[in-house]
């Protein structure tokens, strides 16, 4: 029972438990993909209801990760099936229970906030962004930002990191960024932001308007979030 609800496996050639990186990255994926959805309905429609689902999610996820073990948790078993196939890349345990145990702290105060007092507004949000970078560095960069807390704060001692981030080692070529490379970014953001300036200046036709005044009548919620002028603009009835 004992080895079954631990958390990370003991394997040969490892001094410490370990746990599937991969795996971890695409359960970060997956609460990354609802979180956002859910994050935009509250921003821009004013829609909580989401929120709420989600921040249940999220609890009940870290709450098994933590406190029983991640093998069990819903968002890693499908991330498990997901990546099945793919090798596993091995990182250290104690780290990742660290991370983790952040996210449940974060989880359950949105529950509290949600649940409890159904409070809304900015303090919901700031927390949704929190998470949302979180699972976005994990999942894209494969970056896991409260491991590095793990070994900042704590001052802990860390190996088997994700890609070997916490063993010296020489960067290869392909590995750093040239001069070259940085001037090239440089100028497409240029490029981006200028091209976002001529666009933006321009005026377009209205081609919903010539529908007919039903067409654009602002809808209620609309009007009760006082967005009016937003709503006829992203529906081209200005």
């Amino acid at each position: 029972m004992r080895a079954l609800l631990g958390f990370g496996d003991n394997l040969p050639g490892y001094d410490v438990p370990v746990l599937n990186e991969r795996e971890a990255r695409a359960g970060a994926g997956i609460l990354f993909a609802i979180s956002l959805i859910a994050f935009m309905n509250a921003f821009l429609v004013g829609n909580f209801a989401p929120i709420r689902v989600v921040a249940a999610v999220f609890f009940i996820d870290f709450f098994i990760r933590v406190l029983i073990s991640p093998r069990f948790a819903p968002s890693l078993v499908l991330g498990r099936m997901m990546v099945r196939s793919q090798t596993p890349e091995f990182v250290g345990a104690p780290q990742k229970h660290f991370a983790w145990a952040l996210g449940l702290a974060l989880a359950t105060v949105m529950v509290v906030l949600v649940a409890g007092f159904d409070v809304r507004g900015p303090i919901n949000m700031l927390i949704c962004v929190t998470c949302l970078t979180l699972l976005f560095f994990e999942t894209a960069f494969g970056i896991c930002i409260g491991c590095v807390l793990y070994r900042v704060v704590l001052r802990r001692e860390t190996g088997l990191c994700p890609g070997g981030a916490c063993e010296v080692k020489v960067m290869h070529p392909v590995q750093l960024t040239s001069k070259a490379q940085l001037a090239a970014l440089a100028l497409a953001g240029f490029l981006a932001i200028g091209a976002g300036s001529v666009i933006g200046s321009r005026t377009y036709a209205a081609p919903f308007a010539a529908q007919g005044a039903e067409r654009c009548k602002v809808p209620q919620f609309a009007i009760a979030l006082g967005h009016e002028e937003m709503w006829k603009r992203h529906n081209n009835c200005l």
